[in-house]
């Protein structure tokens, strides 16, 4: 996908200093990509429309997803 080519992705401010986090970018029509940090740009990449990361954001701060 060549929008992934251009996209700036982020990572958590508290992510671990050994790597082990997830990147986000922001793609058009409010769609996300997500990657794990570690494969550096040549692993997969999973794609959520804007309404699917809508919901994982509100399970999150929800503590949907607390252990």
């Amino acid at each position: 996908m060549d929008e992934l080519t251009h996209a700036t992705w982020r990572k958590a401010t508290a992510s671990q200093a050994n790597g082990s986090c997830v990147e986000v970018a922001s793609l058009s029509g409010g769609r996300r990509a997500v990657r794990d940090s570690k494969a550096e740009g040549h692993g997969p990449v999973l794609f959520f429309t804007a309404k699917e990361w809508a919901a994982f954001l509100d399970g999150a701060r929800n503590g949907e997803f607390d252990s």
